[in-house]
């Protein structure tokens, strides 16, 4: 048995989701739904193609950044092209800047990524509105966005949001100038591209037309300059209902933090259609009482043994771990103080194997939990240490903008069990001096 380094270095890299229609990325794949709370990416999945194939939905979907939900989205992706719906996948980050973006913004990204994607299967759509829109706003920012008659559309879009990406000045303005238009922008991505495509996919043979908008869920917290509102509550609450009026499916990552606002059942209903936005939890390593997980543990090994030996049969379990670390405790070791937060299990190990070949030793372990551990307490403040001792002592987290800081900077991970959700310190927080010393002061059970 040997094991391929370079081939699990690239395996563990923290950045890259698996393509679930990639064969290779296929086999590492772990299903966590078991010790997840449900099969939620089925939902979705079944959600469009089973109880409405042909009306359009629009689906929430949150979690942890880095919990997973990239990889389960582009999972949700290949079961609907099995069954002939035509997906249009994107990270927004690409598009958008996320500290700053407006609902206009987010409508001519998914507009951009619909054309592209079309026009790679030969359906071209003539830009209409789109070319008298660019000509009127070209001439209003003296910056050419040419779009003529025969061009892809595309190609304008994308000119367009290259430019206002890098440049805030040119985005503003932009916007100040959109901003009255947004209906009819909204009514012409409608009639011009999406209702067209999907007559046209269905003319071929297809199901529909899906598109899933990852990473929105990135959306900085800012308030907003006029309504002190937060960019997430602006866009996914107050703008919700135009978000929703796309004529496909739909299916948009949010924040987190938007789950615990006062205002969650307005999201649900103008955003969500009175849909419950799905969340991905945490992996469990412990349950409410403090005490192991065994199944979640289970499934963490599980997941860096066929990162490295995606074929099971190669040697036995006890064979493939000390393969890879120098005994069965680092490895465990290694998925507890993960609390389950998958990027960050692949982060610590990335960051192993950058320091020495397997078997990775404790020590090599240690000292990256260390790093790690120092890089999460530079910035906690001590009002936000009283915030998550409070999470600690009562497990559940608030709407305030406090607690939704500790969601997002990963001091505090979810977990759901048959009672619902719960919240747990990030191990590697719980290991600080700081924790330890009020721990003893407060003895409660981890």
């Amino acid at each position: 048995m040997v094991l391929d380094l370079r081939r699990f270095y690239q395996a563990c890299n923290p950045g890259e989701p698996l393509s679930m229609s990639n064969a290779e990325e296929r086999q590492y794949y772990i299903d966590f739904s078991p010790v997840r709370g449900g099969r939620i990416i089925e939902a979705l999945e079944r959600t469009i193609a089973d109880l409405s194939p042909n009306q359009p939905t629009c689906q929430l979907f949150t979690g942890h950044i880095g919990c997973g939900k990239s990889t389960e989205l582009l999972r949700l992706k290949a079961g609907l092209e099995r069954r002939d719906f035509h997906v249009v996948y994107f990270e927004s980050s690409h598009d958008l800047e996320l500290n700053d973006v407006d609902v206009t913004d987010i409508l001519l990204a998914i507009a951009g990524q619909v054309s592209e994607s079309l026009e790679a299967i030969k359906i071209r759509l003539q830009p209409g509105y789109f070319a008298s829109l660019f000509a009127e706003l070209s001439d209003f920012l003296h910056t050419p966005i040419e779009l003529s008659g025969e061009a892809e559309l595309s190609l304008g879009i994308g000119k367009l949001t290259a430019k206002t990406k890098e440049s805030p000045n040119l985005r503003h303005r932009m916007r100040n100038w959109l901003e009255p238009r947004t209906n009819s922008i909204l009514q012409a991505i409608n009639d011009e591209i999406l209702l067209k495509a999907d007559a046209e996919l269905k003319r071929r043979g297809k199901q529909g037309l899906v598109v899933i908008v990852d990473n929105l869920d990135r959306v900085d917290l800012r308030p907003m300059p006029v309504s002190g509102r937060s960019q997430p509550e602006y866009l996914f609450i107050d703008r919700g209902e135009q978000l929703r009026k796309l004529k496909c499916h739909v299916v948009y990552t949010i924040p987190l933090s938007l789950i615990f606002s006062n205002e969650c059942e307005t999201l649900k209903n103008r955003l969500g259609g009175g849909l419950t936005p799905k969340v991905l939890p945490m992996v469990p390593v412990r349950l409410r009482t403090g005490d192991e997980c065994v199944a979640g543990m289970s499934l963490l090994r599980q997941m860096v043994l066929k990162r490295a030996f995606p074929d099971p049969a190669i040697a036995t379990e006890s064979e493939q771990i000390l393969a890879i670390f120098d005994t069965s405790a680092t490895l465990d070791r290694l998925c507890w103080i993960s609390g389950g937060h998958v990027r960050n299990l692949l982060g610590l190990l990335y960051s192993c194997l950058q320091q020495q070949d397997p078997p990775l030793s404790k020590d090599c372990l240690e000292s990256v939990i260390r790093e790690r551990r120092d890089y999460l307490i530079s910035s906690i403040d001590d009002r936000e240490w009283e915030l998550l001792f409070q999470v600690v002592k009562q497990q559940t987290v608030r709407g305030d903008i406090e607690y939704q800081t500790l969601l997002r900077s990963q001091w505090v991970y979810e977990y759901r069990d048959s009672e619902g959700s719960w919240f747990c310190i990030n191990p590697a927080l719980a290991e600080t001096r700081k924790f330890q010393q009020w721990l003893r002061n407060n003895p409660i059970t981890l």
